[in-house]
């Protein structure tokens, strides 16, 4: 079956960001505490993937290896609790659309959309576990205030700038298929942690299937 998915990083100022907190914070702590989600993130810590265009081949996609891959992307793909949350499935009232991105100028807002694909899968492959480990949250979800988005600036900016050669690995590693405009998620991110610390903003970040 097939999926559509969108990540987002979206931002408010400290008031939008405590009216967020009640349903979003609990939803975000449940997806992290879940029992696997520590397992399946020590295991990639531990032990990298290959290079993503050997995961489906003969000798790449099956056994421990095929293993290593599912539990990847279990890590990486929306959380069920923030899945449901912001897309009306435990609270009707809200959404996604109508109550974080609505009203976001394109400066302040960064979003990957894909169809059979998770923008953060991509991005945390392309970092590698170490400079992943870096970003604040749990796998691309977070709710900060704007002093929150001040403090962790420096750490976004270790694990988001690169050197020449290894921002051409990284790209290597992104298997996102960018069409017309659309931003990388390599460059998304930093671009608006920058911004909104500038404006003196907090941020939210979802990851959600759309449909």
């Amino acid at each position: 079956m097939g999926f559509t998915s969108a990540w987002a990083i979206s931002s408010h100022t400290d008031e939008a960001v405590a009216d967020l907190a009640p349903r979003l914070l609990p939803a975000m702590r449940a997806d992290r505490a879940h029992p696997d989600a520590g397992r399946r993130w020590s295991a990639w810590r531990r032990e990298p993937l290959p290079d993503h265009r050997t995961w489906f081949s003969p000798d790449g996609g099956n056994g421990e290896a095929w293993g290593a891959i599912e539990s990847f992307q279990a890590l990486t793909a929306p959380g069920h609790h923030v899945d449901e949350m912001c897309c009306g499935s435990t609270d009707p009232s809200f959404y996604v659309l109508d109550d974080v991105w609505e009203g976001q100028d394109e400066d302040g807002m960064f979003i990957s959309v894909h169809r059979k694909e998770y923008a953060v899968s991509s991005l945390f492959h392309a970092l590698g576990p170490a400079r992943a480990a870096l970003l604040p949250g749990w796998c691309g979800t977070f709710l900060l205030s704007a002093a929150q988005v001040r403090e962790s600036l420096p750490r976004v900016e270790r694990a988001l700038t690169f050197t020449p050669a290894g921002r051409a690995a990284a790209e290597g590693r992104d298997w996102l298929d960018y069409g017309g405009n659309e931003e990388s998620v390599l460059d998304g991110p930093l671009r608006v942690w920058r911004t909104a610390a500038r404006r003196g903003l907090g941020l939210c970040g979802v990851a959600v299937h759309l449909y």
